[in-house]
């Protein structure tokens, strides 16, 4: 018996642009509503179509990375180069003062972020730097405690 459902949407040149929405940090509804379709159509071009799921997974894994790398840096400091403008004095011809802009690069210097930090190691060490320590007391410390009803 022939399928007599509905033909798909999906078309081959969907694996770049999915790839590049990923890239961008798209979500799975963003991407359905960019292809005009439901998730649940997302879902089954993921199953049908594998080049399709490797397309997003290459993406997400792309714009992870770039995350990661940028929340590394917030967490333990960077240093960039920064074009910087200044005027500055000079002569002209007929040795009248004249400004002149000029630019120059300097080192910045951005320090460890706290919050980065805890992010980090929170979510890297987690039985360590959770916010809930499960700590075990035992011993006996000479109360007597009774449960009376």
């Amino acid at each position: 018996m022939a399928d007599t459902g509905r033909p798909s949407k999906y078309k081959e040149e969907f694996c770049i642009e999915a790839e590049k929405l990923c890239r961008l940090g798209a979500t799975d509804k963003e991407l359905a509503d960019f292809f005009e379709i439901s998730k649940a159509t997302l879902n089954n071009w993921k199953t049908e179509h594998p080049e399709f799921l490797d397309s997003l997974k290459n993406g997400k894994m792309a714009s992870d990375v770039r995350v990661t790398e940028a929340l590394f840096k917030k967490a333990t400091g960077f240093e960039y180069q920064e074009e910087q403008a200044f005027k500055c004095k000079a002569y002209d011809e007929k040795g009248r003062q004249i400004e002149v802009l000029q630019s120059r690069t300097v080192t910045k210097f951005i320090p460890p972020d706290s919050t980065a930090c805890f992010f980090w190691l929170k979510n890297r060490q987690p039985a360590k730097w959770r916010d809930k320590q499960d700590i075990n007391v035992s011993g006996d410390v000479g109360i007597e405690v009774t449960w009376q009803e």
